[in-house]
């Protein structure tokens, strides 16, 4: 029976039949899926190296720059610069500025600590008063004796009083004399002392020399501030100001081109910070000396134009000129280099560069100047476009920037 029920026993195939079918068609999904990613890779350039360029910025043009004789860089500096202290030793009490600020010429700009100066001229101030209470009083002996001497001499003439007497009367009228005169010198002498502690509390004062602006603030209140800086964390100057009217560009120019510049000659100064301005200056100076570890002399170069962006010490390029720039010649374009442009499907073009690709811009000239063509449209100022190699560029080609 047992073995009757055994013989029964059958295991059912029909799920199973078709498990290899359902595995060869997801296998072929799944190679089918990845040639398409593959190929879709292979479409963008994900699989081609990428073409190695070199690059050129688009620029900005000024005319002056075809009568440009050299070019020289520096800094702005300002001609009147002061690092401005006090003549005593004290401390600082009071600040009245910080950089920036704007201050007229005898404007007060800080304070020391004055207490012992104003006692000092106190002193002084009583004691002129003191010698002129004195003179008063010499004067007024001095009115008495006269009278006394006056009478006894006209006495002494008649034989009336003792020689004696006249004698007497006589040296009181010389000594009130000699006690009015230096009653007065004691006068002169306090005056004198007085003057001089309004002096000591002037120097207490600390004012400004000239209009200028303020720079840089060297002491804070509570520092010690001495003509000399020399004792231990003690402050020379309390702060560092420039006439910002003399702000002038100081470069450096080679031996060799020195006889290409003259002294009134027209300049164009290009500041850093400023890139998209130029300012007119003219050649202020020629320092008559060389520098001879760099074989250059140093020239001042005035800016003509007043400009409240122009700051000391911004790193400055000065274009020496042929003759002083015409207002039409002032105005800038956008410039390119014709070696940079080709043409695609009838098309003049430029490659320009995004990211990692080169992308095909049309665009269009104006006149040619010297050897740039002017850009009217297509690319700005700044951007980067490849010069070579052209003819293996093409739309949305993969890129990689040589380096210089």
């Amino acid at each position: 029976m047992a073995d009757e029920d055994i013989s029964k026993l059958k295991i059912d195939k029909s799920g199973t039949v078709t498990r290899p079918r359902v595995r060869k068609r997801l296998l072929f999904w799944i190679v089918a899926v990845s040639l398409i990613v593959i190929a879709l890779l292979f479409i963008k350039g994900v699989f081609t190296p990428a073409v190695q360029i070199e690059t050129a910025t688009v620029s900005k043009i000024y005319p002056y720059q075809a009568f440009t004789l050299l070019n020289a860089s520096g800094y702005v500096v300002a001609e009147r610069k002061a690092a401005v202290a006090s003549k005593v030793t004290s401390s600082l009490v009071e600040l009245r500025v910080e950089e920036g600020s704007r201050v007229k010429k005898g404007e007060i700009m800080a304070r020391l600590e004055d207490r012992d100066v104003v006692a000092a001229r106190a002193q002084a101030a009583a004691n002129l008063n003191v010698a002129r209470s004195t003179l008063d009083q010499a004067k007024a002996e001095l009115n008495d004796a006269t009278l006394s001497y006056n009478r006894n001499k006209d006495l002494s003439e008649k034989g009336y009083i003792a020689k004696a007497d006249f004698d007497a009367s006589e040296a009181r009228y010389k000594k009130a004399i000699a006690s009015v005169n230096a009653a007065d010198a004691s006068i002169k002498a306090n005056a004198a002392a007085l003057r001089n502690a309004d002096v000591q509390l002037e120097y207490a004062l600390i004012r400004a020399p000239f209009d200028a602006v303020v720079l840089t603030k060297n002491a804070d209140v509570g520092d010690i501030v001495t003509p000399l800086g020399a004792a231990a964390n003690a402050k020379a100057s309390v702060v560092t100001i420039a006439d910002m009217n003399s702000l002038q560009a100081e470069v450096d120019v080679s031996e060799s081109n020195l006889e290409q510049v003259r002294i009134g000659q027209s300049c164009e100064i290009e500041l850093d910070a400023l890139p998209e301005s130029r300012f007119p200056g003219v050649v202020h100076m020629i320092v008559p000396t060389a520098d001879r570890s760099k074989a250059t002399v140093l020239v001042k170069v005035r800016f003509t134009t007043k400009d409240s962006r122009i700051l000391p010490e911004m790193s400055a390029k000065v274009a020496f000129l042929q003759r002083t720039v015409r207002s039409e010649e002032e105005k800038s374009f956008t410039a390119l280099n014709p070696a940079v442009v080709t043409t695609r499907n009838g098309k003049q073009v430029v490659f320009l560069l995004k990211n990692d690709r080169v992308y095909e811009t049309p665009v269009t000239f104006g006149s040619q100047i010297g050897d740039m063509i002017e850009v009217t449209g297509g690319v700005k100022a700044g951007d980067k476009i490849a010069v070579k190699p052209l003819d293996r560029l093409k739309n949305g080609t993969k890129v990689k920037v040589a380096e210089k």
